[in-house]
């Protein structure tokens, strides 16, 4: 990870800053900046992919349904909301317009890259002691290396010097067909925020 950027001296400026950004085109077909919002500094940061069609209009981070599966998650991980540091790796939401909806688009390395900039600046901020990938875009703008998330979810990693691990993003579990299925990825992210919810706690 490339050193962390110092320009921001709180969380305040660091939005007003990016609320400027133009880094990359994606804020050229989005409503506005999402950046990332929990206490400053914060043990414990959950870092997931971009914000989606809620998160765009609302301007905050994990307010949709995806956001809905994380809170549940959180809740029965023993995890206050309000006590860690929710962001995502790409600031602002990259969209194809389909009629009268916005359909979600992975963001790209070239976009991802370009927004670590300002990943950086909240990590500088939040200082965590543990940090959490939600999904494999997360894992990739921390490390800069392909994971993949079935076999390395709940190990300890280290992120930039930073100890972490990565587990699925609520929205993969929107997208399981059964119920079966759903049910335990469900488990398995609430076991992975358990055990982050503990090394963030030592």
């Amino acid at each position: 990870m490339a050193a962390r950027p110092s320009i921001a001296t709180d969380l305040a400026d660091l939005k007003t800053a990016a609320a400027a950004c133009t880094r990359c085109p994606l804020y050229k077909n989005a409503t506005q900046v999402v950046v990332g919002e929990g206490p400053v500094p914060a043990s414990l940061v959950l870092v997931g992919e971009q914000p989606g069609d809620k998160e765009d209009l609302a301007g905050r981070p994990f307010v949709g349904p995806a956001g809905t599966i994380l809170d549940r998650a959180l809740e029965q991980a023993g995890i206050e909301r309000e006590s860690v540091y929710l962001t995502n790796a790409v600031k602002h939401f990259k969209n194809e317009p389909r009629g009268k909806r916005r359909l979600h688009k992975r963001p790209n390395q070239y976009e991802v890259s370009r927004c670590r900039w300002w990943l950086d600046m909240e990590l500088a901020l939040a200082q965590p002691r543990y940090i959490v990938a939600l999904g494999a875009t997360a894992a990739w703008a921390l490390t800069g290396a392909h994971t993949k998330i079935g076999e390395k979810h709940g190990q300890r990693l280290s992120f930039g010097g930073t100890a972490g691990t990565v587990t699925m993003h609520p929205s993969a579990i929107l997208r399981m067909k059964d119920s079966v299925t759903r049910e335990r990825a469900f488990d398995e992210l609430v076991t992975d925020l358990a055990g982050a919810r503990r090394a963030a706690a030592q």
